[in-house]
């Protein structure tokens, strides 16, 4: 599979999200989520964005936008299926040796884009708690790449992959009361912050094999994102009626910055090969 198909392949899965969201948002009503808890976010009127409060899709501008999540999704879920296809190859990298990571992240991205679809189209309680969680869950997941990259100096068993990938996912799951008791505004930069620790440690340990100009693009990406973010909550030039909304390219800025991180743990500017035991 070239990467042009991988591209064809998620640019045509991601249409087809996006016609069955149009036919649900046309055809159904904001009575699809009577009886449920609205959010403390939709309380406040967190976001600049107009919430249409007879649509089904509350916030539109920002529920179309988690598109980006599930192409990137899509993208790196048939990376990891052609790594998985390709495990006898003896000169890919930690990463490309172990599938299940890509997998596991492919999931969380498009965890997230149907969590935070659910959250802004519905704006309740249990909406918020599950595009958080998603959110955790694709951070979790690349620390998860990071510390393989930085720890694991040889081939793992397929055993003791699918341990750790269940590991993560129960570690993805506790993360759900846990964000209840720790604010998202210490939790999710500690997060971001382990994250960068593992790229420059992992920099310099393969200086030949990384490229830097990823993992700098990953977190300036993410820099501009949050402050992009702060901006929209303090409605900074803020227009509800609008097709742009900040928080709309929040998620763009945020999917880019971890597929950058993603890419710059996984591509290497030269060929290694694993050593066996």
């Amino acid at each position: 599979m070239s990467n042009a198909q991988v591209l064809r392949n998620g640019l045509l899965g991601t249409g087809i999200l996006f016609g069955i969201f149009l036919a649900l948002d046309y055809s159904l009503d904001s009575r699809v989520w009577e009886g449920m808890v609205v959010s403390k976010s939709a309380l406040t009127v967190e976001y600049c964005e107009f919430n249409h409060p007879g649509r089904l899709f509350h916030q539109p501008v920002n529920t179309y936008s988690n598109l980006i999540y599930f192409f990137y999704g899509m993208v790196v879920f048939q990376l990891g299926w052609k790594d998985w296809k390709a495990s006898a190859n003896r000169e890919a990298n930690t990463v490309r040796r172990f599938p299940y990571l890509s997998l596991l992240l492919a999931s969380n991205f498009i965890y997230l884009s149907l969590g935070s679809t659910f959250f802004h189209s519905s704006l309740t309680w249990m909406g918020q708690r599950m595009d958080m969680n998603a959110t955790y869950g694709l951070t979790l997941s690349l620390i998860c790449i990071g510390l393989v990259q930085v720890l694991v100096k040889k081939e793992l068993t397929k055993q003791i992959q699918v341990g750790l990938v269940v590991g993560m996912l129960l570690l993805i799951a506790g993360f759900l009361p846990l964000a209840l008791q720790i604010s998202s505004s210490i939790l999710l930069p500690s997060l971001f912050l382990i994250l960068l620790v593992l790229g420059i440690i992992n920099y310099f340990q393969y200086p030949a094999q990384r490229i830097p100009v990823l993992g700098v693009l990953s977190f300036v990406l993410l820099a501009v994102a949050i402050q992009i973010r702060a901006l929209d909550v303090a409605k900074v030039n803020c227009d509800p009626m609008s097709i742009w909304q900040g928080h709309a390219l929040w998620h763009l800025l945020t999917a880019t910055s971890s597929l950058s991180m993603y890419f710059y743990f996984q591509r290497v500017k030269k060929k290694f090969r694993f050593r066996r035991d």
